[in-house]
């Protein structure tokens, strides 16, 4: 996920201040990793140096002194561009469960045991999103995001179900290469 971009988007609704992109950055991606603070600073100024923002005031409204940005017209065009690319399928998928499916093989561990471990995580975590998506009061977004998390972790649990009727296989090509 483009940090930039994603404060651009924020930016196009109007001038603000870090605290304020944060704080909506958290609201309306409600399962992705909350940015941190220096993370939003950090970018701002960076979109500051490339001319895709500018400082648009500051002011303390009675707290601490805060910076308001807002977006120029490179960065609406910028945000308008990267809104509209395709994202490509990526060309490599780096599976951690896969390498360490192997890893055990390579090593005499367990794969099995590791495959139906991991499987109970994915379920647990399935069931955490699914109380957080059907939750009074949910909205769409979380809704959305939620669905996106679990089409990945349903995904998973084919692909460890598949893998796990392929081991012994696996364990012979993974032993004679």
């Amino acid at each position: 996920m483009s940090t930039r971009h994603i404060l651009l988007g924020l930016l196009a609704t109007g001038p603000s201040h870090g605290y304020d992109l944060k704080r909506r950055h958290d609201e309306r991606f409600p399962q992705a990793r909350p940015l941190a603070y220096g993370q939003v600073y950090t970018t701002l100024q960076r979109l500051v140096r490339d001319g895709l923002a500018e400082v648009d005031g500051t002011g303390s409204e009675g707290g601490p002194e805060r910076t308001l940005y807002r977006a120029t017209e490179d960065g609406a065009r910028e945000l308008t561009r990267w809104a509209a690319e395709v994202t490509p399928p990526a060309p490599f998928v780096v599976n951690e469960i896969f390498a360490k499916v192997v890893v055990s093989i390579l090593t005499a561990g367990d794969p099995e045991t590791y495959l139906r471990d991991q499987r109970a995580a994915h379920m647990g975590r399935m069931r955490e999103l699914t109380a957080v998506k059907t939750a009074p009061g949910a909205d769409l977004s979380t809704v959305l995001s939620a669905d996106y998390a679990l089409t990945h972790l349903d995904a998973d649990l084919r692909w460890m179900t598949t893998t796990g009727a392929r081991l012994a296989p696996l364990t012979s090509e993974v032993d004679t290469v």
